[in-house]
């Protein structure tokens, strides 16, 4: 059994970060929507939160923002000329595109792919899928790039596997790790991999829209050359997806053998935990955490986003750490449900809080901003040294945000053709502090 370590890859928040309200099904980006956001902020917020981890002992890896406007969006729905012409004429005819095409989403990196350690494929190799992302409009673009951004990182095809997204139909609508937890007795060793779907290919939903299909998981499971076995495919409760748990791991997150989940995570909890358990066999003993509906309604979880916190093996602590934000902190029923859990004897030992409210104002929190890659030394090694983090390196990203990020944007301000020059010079200055200038 070789030895590994989950590394985490954060997304920089991009300087286009606003609040356009363009998710449905998402709560906080509809209520938000049109309001003033502060990009430095939010990137400053996320920078500060990997340096957390970095002086905790964790390896901490970093996604850059995609370009922005995207262009090839605009271009493809008939505007021409000059980029300052097609930004006027797309602000005055279609300011819907125009937000969609200034989206900063692809912060949030736990949609950015599908991952497989190198421990469970048939290949030995660790495999990355892309997303296609093709629910919502804005995100849907994004997969080009963000291929390409893994191609730079994990570029050893003797040791990676980077897979383009799937087709982009409805019945292959994929939306990343934000459906995929893997489980395991530790990082290095086999596991289970648990891909949870909201609907199977060619079902139609009625109120909020079901994101992931059944074969798009399958579909990936194929790829990634997984084990049948040991392979899980659970649905997503409709509940949970009508309450605004528009990814699973709004209600779910798990790491290890540990599996934290709200009771209406999944539409047959007993049978999914009986899957997981089967597949598990001999590998590890399933240790299932469910805070139940009683305690903490499903609006709660959701609002405070419990869930969608970073359950951690914390160097030199003997339980988990649930990294969670503030404002499960400051909503009654999920603090005190937290409370009682780190005060028992079970497998996750302390809640530590952080301050990622830009993000979380458009319905992103601490699980959200990062790509959870479980990688070996050597597979370490052979990634792209340019994107791991030391603190001065933070440092340095830090520096170029506080110069190239404005503190105040709202979506009226897409309009302005300056905004679009000042993202290309943050965007090229950061690539460069990342040895990722091939991206330019």
């Amino acid at each position: 059994m070789s030895t590994a370590r989950e590394v985490n890859f954060d997304g920089l928040i991009g300087p286009s970060h606003n609040y356009g309200g363009m998710s449905a099904g998402n709560l906080a980006s509809a209520k938000n929507e049109g309001d003033l956001s502060n990009p430095r902020e939010a990137a400053l917020q996320g920078l500060e939160k990997m340096r957390l981890l970095v002086r905790a002992g964790f390896t901490q890896g970093i996604l850059p923002p995609l370009p922005r406007p995207n262009f090839d969006l605009l271009v493809s729905a008939g505007f021409g000329g000059s980029d300052a012409e097609i930004i006027e004429a797309a602000a005055k005819q279609a300011p819907q595109l125009l937000k969609a095409a200034y989206s900063a989403s692809s912060m949030w990196a736990a949609n950015a792919a599908t991952v497989s350690p190198s421990a469970d494929t048939g290949d030995g190799r660790l495999h990355l899928t892309a997303t296609n992302l093709s629910t919502m409009l804005h995100r849907s673009t994004e997969h080009p790039d963000t291929t390409a951004t893994l191609l730079s990182i994990f570029e050893d095809e003797g040791r990676f596997g980077v897979h383009g997204a799937l087709p982009a139909h409805a019945d292959f609508a994929d939306e990343g790790a934000a459906n995929h937890v893997r489980l395991c007795g530790e990082h290095g060793g086999p596991g289970v991999e648990l891909f949870v779907y909201g609907r199977e290919a060619g079902e139609s939903t009625v109120g909020f829209p079901a994101r992931q299909t059944r074969l798009a998981s399958e579909s990936i499971a194929r790829a990634h050359h997984l084990a049948p076995d040991h392979t899980v495919f659970a649905r997503q409760a409709r509940a949970a997806i009508e309450a605004g748990a528009f990814h699973n791991d709004v209600v779910c997150v798990g790491t290890l053998d540990t599996l934290f989940f709200h009771e209406l995570a999944f539409e047959d909890t007993k049978a999914t935990l009986a899957a997981v358990r089967r597949a598990g066999e001999g590998r590890f003993e399933l240790k299932p955490v469910m805070v139940p509906q009683a305690e903490v309604p499903v609006e709660d979880a959701i609002t405070s986003y419990l869930f969608n916190s970073q359950l951690l093996q914390w160097p030199g602590e003997d339980r988990l750490v649930l990294l969670a934000p503030m404002e499960t902190q400051e909503t009654e029923s999920t603090r005190r449900f937290c409370e009682r859990m780190v005060a028992g004897n079970g497998p996750i030992g302390r809640v530590q809080y952080v301050d990622v409210r830009q993000s979380m104002r458009n319905g992103g929190g601490p699980a959200c901003l990062r790509l959870r890659v479980v990688m070996t030394d050597e597979e370490i090694s052979s990634a792209h040294q340019g994107v791991m983090l030391d603190e001065a390196k933070i440092d340095a990203l830090q520096d170029i945000v506080s110069r190239t990020y404005r503190d105040r944007l709202s979506p009226a301000d897409l309009a302005d053709p300056a905004l679009a020059s000042e993202c290309r010079i943050a965007r090229e200055a950061l690539l460069e502090a990342l040895d990722l200038s091939g991206l330019i």
